[in-house]
C-alpha cells in the first residue's frame, strides 16, 4: 500500500526540482546526479517528526532487486534527516527506481554484508570512499527490500 499523507518538498531547490522532473517523466529526466551521468533513484520517507511524506533523490545501488541507501550527506558529520526518518519507521518508505515504484521495508546493515554492499556502493559511486574518510561517523548504510502484498505470490512480485 503506497505511503499516504501530505508530501513536503525538499527546502533544497535542486532536490525538489530534480524529484519533480524524475517523477514527472518515470526517471526518464532529471534521472542521474547532475552532470554525472550516474543514475539515482527516488526514496519516499514519512518525517519521524512532521509526519509528512519526504522525497530524496539517492545514488542507485541495485543488486537482486533490493536497493541501498547510503547515509553519507557528502561525509557531513550528522546523519541526513532521511536516516533518522527510517531508523523511525523502516516500513515507511518507498521506491521508484524509473517507472518501477514499490513499497519497502529498510533495514540496517552491519559486518560481512554491511562490507558486501559498501563494495557495490563505492563501485556505483565512487566519492562515497572520501566521504567515508572525511568523516568520524561511520555512515550508515540501509538496504531496501521490497515489500510482499498480502494475498499474493512473492514469485509473481517484479
Amino acid at each position: 500500500m503506497p505511503l499516504e499523507g501530505e508530501y513536503e518538498p525538499s527546502p533544497e531547490d535542486w532536490v525538489r526540482d530534480q524529484v519533480e522532473r524524475y517523477e514527472a517523466t518515470d526517471g526518464r529526466e532529471a534521472g542521474t546526479l547532475g552532470d554525472t551521468g550516474l543514475p539515482v533513484v527516488i526514496f519516499t520517507t514519512r518525517g519521524n517528526k512532521s509526519g509528512k511524506l519526504r522525497k530524496t533523490p539517492l545514488m542507485r545501488v541495485e543488486h537482486d532487486g533490493a536497493y541501498l541507501l547510503v547515509a553519507s550527506k557528502g561525509g557531513a558529520p550528522s546523519h541526513p534527516v532521511w536516516y533518522h526518518n527510517l531508523r523511525a519507521d523502516p516500513s515507511a518508505l518507498e521506491v521508484q527506481d524509473g517507472a518501477d515504484r514499490f513499497d519497502a521495508t529498510a533495514r540496517e546493515l552491519d559486518g560481512d554484508e554491511r562490507a558486501e554492499w559498501w563494495e557495490r556502493a563505492v563501485a556505483a559511486y565512487p566519492p562515497y570512499a572520501e566521504y567515508q574518510r572525511k568523516t568520524d561517523r561511520r555512515i550508515p548504510v540501509l538496504l531496501a527490500e521490497r515489500r510482499v502484498q498480502p494475498g499474493t505470490d512473492p514469485e509473481e512480485q517484479p
